[in-house]
């Protein structure tokens, strides 16, 4: 399973690499995850530099894409041969946005008339682009899936583990993370957040 991050300039740390993190403790044969950039290497929104690992054209052909927020999202989507770039298909693939990636997925009309989670900031941006914003941290319809608040990125970690390789590995890769005597209450919120929606 191929699995692509899209980060851009201005992509917030915790959106991409904790997901980032999380999905690479799984440890399936053919599992990959990539940084997916259209530069080779791009900046956070407080100056890390983070070097891309796949194209834009290899997110379009990975299994599971997720859309990173940042500070630059509204330059993004109004960047035309960007957005042209962004083919995806909803129907083979796991589609997840964290935060203002939802309003990538949004002017790229994969929402489709779907609810979507994302941050207070965003709102009113993706609520301007006709979705409806629910006063959630994840949610997900089919193939896609939007998740609201930056800590959120593990629900959207878990949600394409437990598509892609089953519900145990979702939940292990969580317990992995999560702090020492909080195990048990993170991987139930976790599930209590994903499973109404696998």
């Amino acid at each position: 399973m191929n699995i692509a991050i899209l980060t851009f300039d201005g992509f917030n740390e915790i959106d991409s690499l904790v997901a980032f993190n999380i999905l690479n403790r799984i440890r399936t044969p053919g599992w990959r995850v990539a940084i997916a950039s259209p530069t080779p290497r791009v900046r956070s929104m407080n100056g890390v530099e983070v070097e891309a690992q796949a194209s834009l054209q290899d997110a379009c052909r990975a299994d599971a894409v997720l859309v990173g927020s940042g500070i630059r999202t509204r330059e993004i989507v109004a960047d035309q041969g960007l957005m042209a770039q962004l083919r995806f298909d909803p129907v083979r693939q796991l589609l997840g946005a964290q935060c203002s990636g939802a309003l990538v997925l949004a002017r790229l009309g994969l929402l489709d008339g779907a609810p979507a989670c994302t941050d207070t900031t965003t709102k009113p941006w993706v609520a301007a682009a006709g979705v409806a914003v629910l006063e959630q941290p994840f949610v997900a319809l089919r193939n896609v899936a939007t998740a609201g608040g930056c800590l959120s990125s593990q629900y959207l970690a878990a949600w394409v583990i437990a598509r892609l390789d089953g519900i145990e590995a979702a939940c292990g890769a969580i317990r992995y993370v999560a702090p020492v005597g909080e195990k048990d209450a993170y991987v139930a919120r976790a599930l209590a957040n994903i499973t109404p929606w696998l």
